[in-house]
């Protein structure tokens, strides 16, 4: 085993690595009896972290 291999990395740590990069997440799940699509979910999101350096894309410009 190298030291690659056994290094283990906290659910948290890794949490606030992915939200200081950002996280996209995309997918679709259709619900489909005999060939009829019944039900469609498209899932679209994108997860990060906002402060000063990048602030909140939600409030209005000054």
């Amino acid at each position: 085993m190298t030291v690659v291999e056994r290094r283990e990395i906290a659910l948290v740590d890794l949490l606030d690595r992915l939200l200081a990069g950002g996280v996209v997440i995309k997918g679709d799940i259709t619900l489909r009896i005999a060939d009829v699509d019944l039900v469609r979910i498209d899932l679209n999101a994108l997860i990060s972290s906002v402060n000063a350096k990048v602030p909140s894309p939600f409030e209005d410009s000054p």
